[in-house]
């Protein structure tokens, strides 16, 4: 539980230590509702956005360094098809599984819809961001389940510009992620 009380902010973290245990459970279990996402327990959309503009807001001051990948399973669409939307929640989950394990401590991995996700790679340059990638992909290779089903993704990259806001970084990463689906899919390409 304490674990827990490290996201959420110090004023709240005082009230709800003065409830009983089983208020303070219910609120954890709410609270952790809210933030994740459903079919794979990734940190939802809406709590990426949060931190997103939190490491924006650090890297400006503190002069860091951070990355963003997007990362989109090729040909989901076939997958749930051949295999139906049962498997398919499967590969979502094991895939999360699989990114979630690849990934350092205080990285951020987030399902952005679909069967697109967001690696939010703080203090993080791009030659770094580039090879967190290449071993990411090769995690999923080597994953017995996800190579069976051909499980293969693209994604793209992008180290964030001072200048630039959340949204213009998210387009960036976007773009990059298009032309790695159009340059012929299973890469990623870093953003401009």
């Amino acid at each position: 539980m304490k674990k827990k009380m490290l996201i959420i902010e110090k004023s709240l973290q005082d009230k709800i230590k003065k409830l009983s245990p089983e208020m303070q459970k219910l609120i954890f279990e709410l609270y952790e509702t809210s933030i994740r996402d459903p079919k794979t327990g990734l940190y939802n959309y809406r709590l990426f956005e949060t931190v997103l503009e939190m490491e924006i807001e650090k890297a400006k001051r503190g002069q860091e360094n951070l990355s963003l990948i997007m990362v989109d399973i090729d040909d989901f669409k076939k997958i749930n098809e051949k295999y139906g939307h049962i498997r398919a929640d499967d590969i979502l989950v094991r895939l999360a599984k699989v990114m979630s394990r690849t990934m350092r401590a205080y990285d951020i991995l987030s399902r952005f819809g679909g069967e697109e996700f967001m690696i939010l790679l703080p203090e993080t340059n791009l030659k770094n961001a580039k090879l967190f990638s290449e071993r990411l992909k090769q995690k999923i290779y080597e994953d017995k389940f996800l190579s069976k089903h051909g499980i293969k993704v693209s994604g793209g990259i992008a180290q964030y510009k001072k200048s630039e806001t959340a949204k213009r970084f998210k387009e960036r990463v976007n773009l990059a992620l298009r032309k790695a689906k159009s340059q012929g899919k299973d890469r990623f390409v870093v953003a401009k």
